[in-house]
């Protein structure tokens, strides 16, 4: 099962993340040990940003089906 967070605070990554924007972690256990996690952003890549910039949620199953479908 796939993990997702909300954003909570893009400053100083304006192009890069949005505020209220659900994004899918990629497990990173290297960024964990720094207080960061890797999330795929704007651009659809991969990039690691400070944890505390996001909340973790709980996504349905119903709706990680729909995400699958497209980048988020």
């Amino acid at each position: 099962m796939k993990t997702y967070v909300l954003c909570i605070s893009n400053e100083g990554y304006p192009a890069s993340l949005e505020t209220r924007k659900i994004y899918e972690v990629i497990p990173d256990p290297d960024g964990d040990r720094f207080g960061m996690i890797r999330v795929v952003d704007e651009s659809g890549e991969d990039y690691l940003f400070e944890a505390d910039r996001f909340v973790p949620i709980d996504v349905p199953e119903a709706a990680q089906a729909v995400f699958a479908l497209e980048t988020i």
